[in-house]
């Protein structure tokens, strides 16, 4: 596992080892260019969770996404007050990463 100071630093890293798309969440997939990925459909093979020393906006947590396609890519992720809003599976499957990483 690698260590990074900055969110920027972890997708940069990411980024040079192959994670090269960009997810969004849409509550019950992962959406990128079109095509989504069902919580069946990826696996998280790393995480990154950032924390701010005063303001919880700051808070965030970096994936790199396998998916069961090969396409890997990174999803960045609020927690806290500015997580977003997802479906029970999604949220126990990046909850879990986020949390034993």
């Amino acid at each position: 596992m690698y260590v990074y100071d900055t969110v920027t630093a972890a997708i940069n890293g990411l980024r040079e080892r192959g994670y090269t798309m960009d997810f969004n969440q849409k509550g019950f997939c992962l959406e990128c260019n079109g095509e989504n990925l069902h919580v069946e459909d990826f696996d998280i093979a790393e995480v990154y969770r950032f924390e701010g020393p005063s303001d919880p906006a700051d808070e965030a947590v970096v994936y790199g996404i396998e998916g069961k396609n090969g396409k890997k890519g990174i999803l960045v992720d609020g927690f806290g007050p500015s997580a977003n809003p997802l479906s029970a599976d999604m949220i126990k499957k990046l909850s879990y990463h986020a949390h034993h990483n």
